[in-house]
């Protein structure tokens, strides 16, 4: 009460335009608080309500079987004249590997199987099992020699899963999935299309499920070329993610404790990348990133073969950004930076080697930073030092070697810089190279990206459909 009279003798105090503001802005708060009251008690009224559902069906699952047990039970007392008891065995039913669906259902298959699908839905299951009941589902229309039904599914699939990518053009997770299933629908044409190249590879129970009635070449082509396009739309968003973190990461952190201090003077780092920045980044940030993609690749089931592919793409970006911003910067261009930048490499061939993925030929990518690295610590001073440079600096051109030279910084008033006579003794020794003139490297440049057959050894008779997929409507045969 006197809380509410102080506040009362305030209101009197307030003009009356303020004494209106107020009395308004004290019933909102009245009807803000009142509102949450209600949503507290909705709330506990669809908690109480789900509560009763739940012991509802519990009932009802127990007045069934009771009903079911007195049917048996008057159904015993029937065959009493039965002398001994009789037991019906079930035949096991011998599947083929196909799956029926009838057409007005493709529409649901597709929006279940494809554009509504989550991929955490199939987290334990059989990597791309999208792609394996879509194959069974293309079996059995081949089975009934209905080439309208394969037609409409394996376009409506295509498109399906345009759609879905279209969606989530950012989502690592889920081009991945997609490319993964994508792959394994067209290893899955191949591997059952009956061409003798691919039964070769096959088990005689899988030979039994390849198709009867259609060649279906062509659409392997769209698969393919859709193949291309998904893994495309992966190194993009892959490259995305790894983008920032690259220049702080090899060229600005320090990962060797103390080179700090061996540094050059003169020169601050640029704000879009300081250490204590929220922009920084280390090479350990880069390394999970790497590790949090290999492992939903592996995951997903995705070729060995196009994950080794991915990899060297990436490599190949790492290495053109790094060395790209150390022939623009004159302020990392410097032998501890070499150290520093020699040492960043090593970690990441480790983990090359640690993954099992050093046969990729990612590390070979990055022989132009390596040797940029080792010229930022040679002596520049001899004809013999310009030799050495000219023989190491293989995988660098000509005019990539004399940016360095001439961009390099001395740690102090105690190293000279590199002289103008050393640079054309440089220049002089390599004249006979025929080197692009670009100096920097295309980041953008995309190696061919191969699709190797990659037979599975599953069997279709030995898929099953996890209920989490709601696909109670497909009939397996």
């Amino acid at each position: 009460m006197d809380k509410q009279q102080q506040t009362f003798c305030q209101t009197l105090l307030l003009s009356p335009e303020a004494q209106v503001e107020f009395g308004v802005q004290q019933e909102i708060s009245r009807l803000t608080n009142e509102n949450l009251d209600l949503k507290e008690l909705v709330e506990k009224l669809e908690k109480n309500e789900r509560k009763l559902k739940k012991q509802l069906k519990i009932y009802m699952k127990k007045v069934q079987d009771l009903e079911a047990a007195q049917a048996l039970a008057q159904s015993h007392r029937g065959q009493h004249e039965l002398t001994r008891q009789v037991t019906v065995q079930r035949k096991e039913k011998d599947f083929q590997g196909m799956l029926e669906y009838h057409k007005e259902d493709e529409a649901l298959l597709i929006r279940n199987l494809v554009t509504d699908l989550k991929p955490q839905t199939l987290s334990g299951t059989v990597p791309c099992l999208p792609a394996y009941i879509l194959y069974m589902c293309i079996r059995h229309a081949d089975y009934t020699n209905d080439d309208l039904k394969v037609h409409s599914l394996l376009t409506s699939t295509i498109n399906g899963i345009k759609k879905v990518l279209k969606k989530h053009i950012d989502d690592f997770e889920m081009t991945s999935f997609w490319l993964s299933n994508t792959c394994r629908l067209l290893h899955c044409l191949k591997q059952y299309s009956g061409d003798e190249g691919f039964m070769t590879q096959n088990t005689a129970k899988q030979n039994e499920h390849c198709l009867k009635n259609f060649d279906l070449t062509e659409y392997r082509q769209v698969l393919s070329d859709l193949s291309i396009q998904i893994y495309q739309q992966l190194i993009k968003i892959a490259e995305g993610l790894l983008q920032p973190m690259i220049v702080s990461a090899m060229l600005e952190n320090e990962s060797i404790q103390g080179l700090c201090g061996v540094k050059p003077t003169g020169y601050r780092k640029r704000s879009s990348s300081m250490v204590d920045g929220e922009n920084s980044y280390c090479l350990e940030g880069i390394i999970r990133q790497m590790n949090s993609f290999h492992t939903v690749m592996c995951d997903q089931g995705l070729d060995p073969e196009i994950i080794l592919q991915v990899f060297k793409q990436l490599f190949y970006m790492i290495n053109a950004v790094t060395l790209n911003n150390l022939l623009l910067r004159k302020d990392v261009c410097s032998w501890s930076t070499g150290m520093q930048l020699r040492y960043n490499i090593s970690q990441l061939e480790e983990w090359l080697r640690g993954r099992n993925l050093h046969q990729s030929g990612a590390a070979q990518t990055m022989e132009p930073l390596i040797q940029a690295a080792q010229l930022l610590q040679l002596k520049k001073k001899t004809h013999e030092d310009a030799e050495a440079i000219c023989s190491l600096c293989t995988s660098l051109s000509t005019q990539q070697i004399v940016k360095i030279l001439n961009l390099y910084t001395p740690l102090n008033e105690f190293e000279e810089r590199v002289t103008v006579s050393f640079i054309r003794t440089i220049q002089a020794q390599l004249q006979e190279r025929n080197d692009p003139q670009q100096l920097l490297l295309d980041c953008k440049h995309m190696f061919p990206v191969l699709f190797p057959f990659n037979p599975s050894s599953l069997t279709m008779d030995s898929i099953h459909i996890p209920a989490s997929l709601n696909l109670e409507f497909l009939n397996e045969v």
